[in-house]
């Protein structure tokens, strides 16, 4: 088996649609999404980057 990993940067305006959009142009299997958080201490607050698309490709 072979696996893809692909970064999508998150933008809060639309990344629901292009998150929705690059998911449907996927050939493969999705096996995870992996979210990379950051948290800000002093704001007490967290901040989400990017995400990890894991793709098993047939």
């Amino acid at each position: 088996m072979k696996y893809k990993v692909h970064r999508l940067e998150v933008k809060k305006d639309n990344f629901h649609l292009q998150l929705e959009q690059f998911l449907n142009t996927l050939n493969g299997e999705v096996i995870s999404i992996v979210p990379n958080v950051t948290q800000y201490f002093l704001f007490y607050g967290a901040k989400t980057n990017y995400v990890l698309i894991v793709e098993k490709v047939r």
